[in-house]
């Protein structure tokens, strides 16, 4: 039988090769009955974590095939129905599994005692609280799909189910997930770095646990939260659209409003990536992977801001404006930070001294890197009044019972230990309440 050609690139892929091999085709599987039932381990540990459900034979198959980035997938999720050589590539893999959803792995006479009760398998029912990999509603169109291709008439009706998918959904890990952070690739949890202590190679990790947060949900700064807003479409819709910075004192909301245009924009297309200062160098290798792809990427930094002593804010100016690569249409970066010059500035850099005859080119080179962001909005903290109505909102949002005097006085106790004004103090003091109080 033929082997994969487009489909080897996940856990999942070449562990249903393996799975066939060995009671199917009965490759190793009487020599090796200690290697099956390893197999059959980690097929409930995919179980759990991606949340299986049925027969797990087919739906580790169908996850194989969601979640493989590769020449044919890709081009479907660009244009959904691919033609030319690759489509005809293709059903090589498609007629391998076309039989691999027919075959029945767990009645092999090759594997008799190592399975068990055969039904556990067929009839999966997953564990409350499992299937941590994907939101509710991707979980359940990857387990509609199952049902679907397992009951294909043909390689070719798999083909046309999966070329809908990924036109409708994507592909691995950017169709199926909204945010995700940067790391090294291993391969068994050691850093591959050079001799200089770089990243060979960057991986992108899908981020489980994300704040279900959406504008609306962040109490005043109206207007800085409509021009985030105005932003954002116009890069979604394709328009003109700018590298955005949101500066100000800690606490403002600066963050939760970056965490709530992803919530609102996923459907459209939107991902967002959390790079941190020490990857700043390795931007233009992320970028280079995200620009064919059919999203919307912004690129995410967090509390923003460098010593004097820091170089990393120059490879930063060179991806925001001024590299020869001009960055993608697909690419924008959003940050934040507590303050609007990124990079500290001494009073020394603006005396003439004997050693620096330009001193005002040293300071103009620090400061530039706030002229590259096209849209900075300020978030300021809150007046006294301003603060008691986000508190306020917060109270009745959640179910909070007290009298609106009591509740200011209570809360004007509580900013004067914690802080100062700020949506994050009044966050902070409504769940101390319900903490109290048992409200959920």
């Amino acid at each position: 039988m033929s082997r994969m050609i487009f489909y080897r690139h996940t856990r999942e892929g070449r562990l249903a090769e393996k799975l066939y091999d060995m009671t199917v085709k009965q490759e190793r599987a009487s020599e090796n009955k200690d290697e099956l039932i390893e197999a059959a381990s980690e097929l409930f540990e995919l179980a759990v974590h991606e949340g299986y459900v049925g027969n797990l034979w087919h739906r580790l198959l169908t996850e194989a095939l969601v979640y493989d980035e590769n020449p044919f997938t890709i081009s479907a999720e660009r244009r959904g129905r691919v033609d030319g050589s690759i489509r005809d590539a293709v059903m090589t893999d498609l007629r391998l599994f076309y039989e691999m959803f027919s075959a029945d792995i767990f009645s092999s006479p090759s594997v008799e005692n190592v399975f068990g009760d055969k039904e556990q398998y067929l009839d999966y029912r997953p564990t409350r609280g499992s299937g941590m990999k994907y939101n509710p509603i991707i979980r359940a169109e990857i387990n509609e799909l199952c049902v679907k291709l397992s009951k294909a008439a043909s390689a070719e009706e798999m083909r046309e189910l999966l070329e809908g998918f990924y036109e409708k959904r994507g592909v691995g890990v950017f169709g199926l997930h909204k945010a995700f952070r940067v790391g090294n690739k291993t391969d068994n949890g050691i850093p591959a770095a050079n001799g200089n202590g770089r990243m060979e190679a960057l991986e992108v990790y899908p981020i489980y646990n994300i704040a279900v947060t959406c504008l609306n949900d962040l109490v005043g700064y109206e207007s800085q939260k409509e021009q985030l807003r105005e932003n954002t479409e116009a890069f979604l819709e394709g328009r003109k659209a700018n590298n955005c910075l949101l500066y100000g004192e800690a606490g403002t909301g600066k963050s939760s409003s970056i965490r709530a245009i992803l919530n609102e924009y996923y459907d459209r297309g939107l991902r967002m990536i959390e790079v941190y200062k020490h990857q700043y160098s390795e931007i233009n290798m992320l970028i280079d992977r995200l620009k064919n792809r059919n999203y919307r990427f912004i690129i995410y930094m967090d509390d923003l801001s460098f010593e004097e002593f820091e170089v990393e804010y120059k490879y930063l100016k060179a991806v925001l404006e001024g590299g020869l690569e001009s960055r993608p249409d697909n690419v924008l970066i959003y940050a934040t930070s507590n303050r609007r010059h990124l990079v500290r500035e001494n009073f020394s850099d603006r005396e003439e001294r004997d050693d620096d005859k330009h001193a005002n080119e040293t300071v103009q080179e620090k400061i530039s890197l706030c002229a590259r962001f096209g849209l900075s909005i300020y978030y300021g903290s809150p007046a006294q009044e301003e603060f008691f109505k986000i508190v306020e909102e917060l109270a009745d949002r959640y179910g909070i019972e007290m009298d609106r005097e009591t509740l200011r006085l209570e809360a004007n106790r509580w900013e004067i230990t914690h802080n100062g004004f700020s949506g994050r103090t009044a966050t902070q003091f409504i769940d101390h309440l319900r903490g109290k109080s048992g409200t959920i």
